[in-house]
């Protein structure tokens, strides 16, 4: 059993130094580890910035965690055991290195397993790392940052589509961050494994995967853009651009045109697993799998209108190093950066229901400056806020389906989607903060409320105040307030309010909607006109 690996470590080989305020500067050494359902990724990396970096070491441990899990919902034995081994050697070779800081995540795989909370805490225990599981839209944030590093993204919009063994997410995005991002449960090992009795025939496999393949679609949001063009990335479009004799280009992405990868999807069809294996000289762990993959590519790039497909040869792992080194080192312009794809994807999922952006956005504002002023009183940090934002962003969307108990179906709507960079439990929260934005107020039989702990219930219950004080400030969709000053003296909350007008419509609501701030925080509002100076 290994002691836990600190984080983070203090030296490296190219000792990472810190300046007089006590920032980390570079070179620096930085390690993550993608378990996906296919393999695990192990690599190690010297960065000269946040975003320049020399690969020192790197490893495939060939252990396939979906086995099994598409179709009974466990992780096997084996093949927990095979993990908790490989990563206990990654742990080994860190500390060794002495790298500075690393980050450990799990895919589909491991998210969906019913047992997959035992594997994360034998990866803790017998290995001393700690292993996450990541949504989908999370692995999209990760390929996202990766891409950008390699593909000139600025100034357009682009299809990305990144495969795994259980899932492929399929994201609409530009140099900013992702604009729009489904998660499909259509990976290459689950293919395999729920066509497994067509496996050994060769002809009716391929019908059966373009049978299944053709229920794929884009982004709703990609249907009212035209993408600039198609990227994709994971271990089995690198080896099918290969396959055609196209290879890696340092530092920017090769092109695989879309015709080039049907000839090999029409070579692999004909070809047994061993024939792939001896012709094609693939390893034995990819070559039951390509085909699935290679259709599932050729179906998107094909509803891209592609025709062509940029590989740029990097993935979750090169992702997870970037996010990592940015975490380590610029804490402020991680946040931000966080923030601002989190806005533009709350954006898109509210135009994809049609809601009121203008009061969105001043509903966020008024939140976000009512939280940053009460951060003595309600002592909760950046992951808060953003749960907050978001709420405040799509608080109103269930309006799209009826607005009779509106609020209802936002939770609904927002607890069924993806968001990139927050986790399921934290789209959960964002849901329940935005079903309490009006009317009701948290109570024992609201399920989806009393399945939260009870630390997170508070925390809801603190934003969902907070919230509901932002939107009586617009309580007409008039943006008539431009600024609010909050102040706590003993048990008053006073509001300093700015803006056209006398305000009274927003003074009214504000009365009306106080109850549960008073009741969250111990504190009666008063609303006062004009902003206090000072």
């Amino acid at each position: 059993m290994h002691e836990p690996l600190e984080l983070p470590v203090k030296s490296s080989p190219a000792p990472a130094l810190q300046d007089a305020a006590g920032e980390v500067t570079f070179p620096l050494l930085v390690a993550a580890v993608d378990a996906g359902s296919n393999a695990i990724r192990f690599v190690v990396a010297e960065f000269a910035s946040t975003r320049a970096y020399t690969v020192l070491e790197q490893e495939r441990a060939p252990v396939r965690l979906g086995h099994g899990v598409f179709l009974n919902g466990r992780l096997s034995e084996s093949a927990m055991d095979e993990a908790v081994s490989a990563f206990a050697r990654f742990a080994g070779r860190m500390k060794e290195l002495e790298v500075s800081c690393y980050r450990a995540v799990a895919t589909s795989a491991v998210r969906e397993a019913r047992n997959g909370e035992l594997l994360l805490s034998r990866v803790r225990e017998e290995a001393g790392l700690e292993l996450e599981a990541i949504s989908g839209s999370d692995e999209a944030r990760l390929v996202h940052l990766a891409v950008r590093s390699v593909v000139p993204l600025a100034g357009k919009e682009w299809i990305l589509a990144d495969l795994g063994g259980g899932s492929v997410e399929v994201s609409l995005v530009d140099d900013a961050g992702i604009l729009w991002c489904e998660s499909h449960t259509m990976g290459s090992v689950r293919l395999l494994e729920e066509l497994s009795g067509a496996a050994e025939e060769p002809g009716r496999f391929r019908r059966l995967l373009e049978e299944y393949t053709s229920t794929l679609r884009l982004p709703s949001a990609a249907q009212y853009v035209q993408p600039a063009g198609f990227i994709a990335t994971g271990g089995n479009i690198e080896a099918l651009a290969r396959l055609a004799g196209v290879n890696e280009a340092p530092g920017r992405a090769a092109v695989l045109p879309l015709d080039m990868l049907r000839t090999v999807i029409g070579t692999l069809a004909r070809l047994s697993f061993r024939q792939r294996v001896e012709e094609l000289g693939l390893r034995e762990d990819r070559a039951d799998v390509i085909l699935p993959a290679a259709m599932v590519y050729e179906r998107l790039a094909e509803l891209a209108g592609a025709k062509e497909i940029l590989v740029p040869f990097v993935g979750i792992k090169e992702g997870v190093l970037l996010d990592a080194a940015e975490a380590l080192t610029t804490r402020a312009a991680r946040e931000d950066r966080q923030m601002h794809e989190l806005r533009t994807a709350c954006l898109a999922l509210g135009r994809r229901y049609m809601f009121d952006e203008s009061h969105a956005l001043q509903v966020c504002r008024l939140a976000l400056s009512l939280y940053d002023q009460l951060a003595a009183v309600h002592g909760m940090g950046e992951e808060e806020r953003r749960i907050l934002a978001a709420a405040a962003l799509l608080h109103d969307i269930g309006a799209y389906i009826s607005y009779k108990k509106h609020h209802k179906h936002s939770q609904y709507l927002i607890a069924h989607s993806e968001l990139p960079g927050l986790p399921p439990h934290g789209i959960d929260l964002v849901a329940n903060v935005a079903r309490y934005h009006r009317k009701g107020e948290p109570a024992d039989h609201h399920q989806e409320f009393t399945v939260l702990n009870a630390e997170d219930q508070e925390r809801v219950t603190k934003l969902a105040a907070i919230l509901r004080l932002a939107d009586a400030l617009d309580r007409e969709h008039s943006e008539h307030v431009t600024e609010v000053r909050a102040e706590v003296d003993r048990d008053t909350l006073h509001l300093w309010l700015q803006g056209e007008g006398d305000l009274l419509l927003e003074k009214w609501a504000l009365e009306r909607k106080s109850q549960l701030f008073r009741k969250a925080f111990r504190l009666s509002v008063k609303v006062r006109n004009g902003v206090r100076s000072g």
